[in-house]
Formats: structure tokens, C-alpha cells, sequence
């Protein structure tokens, strides 16, 4: 299991729309603040939006701004 830290991007990453419609049933402003942060994946090796990390089936858990995944491979 990883521990990756959250943190706010000085440039918030792209997110696409299927995604942010993915999550409708959570509050604008939640998601307005959650797609402003960026994580450094360990399974894609790059830097992802906070949504596109909460969406994976490797999340676990975000606790204190850090993000809990289970890094396994994506199918």
C-alpha cells in the first residue's frame, strides 16, 4: 500500500467532463475544491487530479491530505 500526499496545484490539471459527471451525486463545491488538487500517482508515474485518484479502483482512503492506494496494476 502507498501513501501519497495531496497537495493544490499552481495549475489544476484537466479533468474531463465524463468524470466530473461520474461524481454528481457529491456537492459542487467538494468537487470544485477536489479538482484544484494533485496527486503523484504510483501506478500511472505521473501527476493526476484528486478526482481522477478518487475515482480509481486503487483508493482506499484520504486521511489529513494523504491518500491511501493500493497500487495495483489498472486493467
Amino acid at each position: 500500500m502507498y501513501e501519497v500526499a495531496v497537495r493544490v496545484a499552481e495549475k489544476p490539471p484537466r479533468v474531463p467532463s465524463e468524470l466530473k459527471a461520474k461524481l454528481k451525486g457529491l456537492s459542487p463545491r467538494l468537487v470544485s475544491r477536489m479538482s484544484r488538487e494533485v496527486v503523484e500517482c504510483p501506478v500511472l508515474g505521473r501527476e493526476v487530479s484528486f478526482l481522477e485518484c478518487y475515482s480509481c479502483p486503487n483508493f482506499v482512503r484520504r486521511v489529513k491530505g494523504v491518500v491511501h492506494c493500493r497500487g495495483r496494476k489498472l486493467s
